[in-house]
């Protein structure tokens, strides 16, 4: 979910079930300033789905629930839906543009390929990293110990 290359997208997941594992600190960061546990600084999805979500969780590095940061960041998901089919439908179809509306809470269409994605969740400036600072990096993401 936090992951860049998902910005201005609804997320299908899949799994059984979500959530259980809940939210680690979402402010944590390294040395240099990195998050500890995203991918970025934040939730970059449009929205979420899922066939079933739990209100518990037992992770021992989570702080709260999934519901309860995605009620912080404003993204909007829901539960009960089949994942699996629809996940079916865009395999077979294609990307599939979408919105997540709520009764009484109508939603703008927007349509991602219009915009630049791209620029949206880019730097905005260059920043340098040692050689060291990316053997380390690129080491613990390919190869965890």
């Amino acid at each position: 979910m936090t992951d860049p290359s998902y910005h201005g997208q609804i997320l299908t997941l899949v799994n059984p079930i979500i959530g259980n594992g809940g939210v680690p600190d979402t402010a944590a960061s390294d040395e240099i300033g990195l998050s500890r546990y995203l991918e970025s600084d934040g939730i970059k999805v449009s929205g979420l789905l899922v066939l079933d979500y739990s209100n518990e969780y037992s992770h021992w590095r989570a702080v709260k629930t999934l519901g309860e940061w995605l009620k912080e960041e404003k993204i909007p998901a829901l539960y009960g839906i089949d994942t699996r089919m629809l996940s079916k439908i865009i395999r077979d179809k294609g990307t599939i543009l979408g919105k997540i509306e709520f009764e009484g809470q109508p939603v703008e269409f927007l349509d991602p390929n219009k915009k630049n994605l791209i620029a949206e969740v880019s730097t905005k400036v260059k920043i340098p990293f040692s050689l060291e600072t990316l053997l380390k990096y690129s080491s613990s993401f390919c190869c965890p110990t």
